[in-house]
């Protein structure tokens, strides 16, 4: 989950910054493959208008804790597939990134559209890699696997 967080920060800066969407319209993105999508658009609109940190506290909640659950998932998935390599150092850290580049590819052309099939959540979660930039969706998950790779390399360097 911690390294979810580090991929979390760098959405949010983004948003904030190069994108002008909003601070926190990342958590509001995520919470929209549950609930209506309107806060995510009033976030886009406030930033729009110069406000940049619209906050709507039930939505950026939900955004956060499904954002570390997947996160999480994701984590334990690396960490038994490190395990069964034996992965150690930098070829962990490598792993890790690898690992966050396969991440954004299946989260951007498998996971998100099937999962805005299935909860009936629209276009902004089939198609939120284009909609937030390739570039930086694919920038979150590398620094996502990055954070994955040094966090599960120093826990089991304390374990060995």
């Amino acid at each position: 989950m911690a390294a979810s967080l580090v991929m979390a920060a760098f959405a949010m800066m983004a948003a904030a910054t190069y994108q002008h969407s909003g601070f926190f319209t990342p958590l509001y993105h995520i919470a929209s493959t549950f609930i209506s999508p309107s806060t995510l658009m009033t976030s886009m609109t406030e930033a729009m208008a110069g406000s940049t940190f619209y906050f709507a506290f039930g939505p950026a909640v939900l955004g956060a804790i499904i954002h570390m659950m997947i996160g999480a998932m994701y984590g334990v998935m690396f960490a038994v597939v490190a395990l069964l390599l034996r992965l150690r150092g930098r070829a962990l850290v490598a792993g890790g990134i690898l690992w966050g580049a396969m991440a954004f590819v299946v989260s951007s052309f498998i996971a998100l559209p099937v999962a805005a099939n299935v909860f009936g959540s629209g276009d902004q979660i089939a198609h939120m890699a284009a909609k937030v930039g390739y570039g930086t969706f694919l920038t979150e998950h590398l620094l996502f696997g990055l954070a994955l790779g040094l966090l599960v390399s120093r826990r089991l360097a304390a374990r060995d």
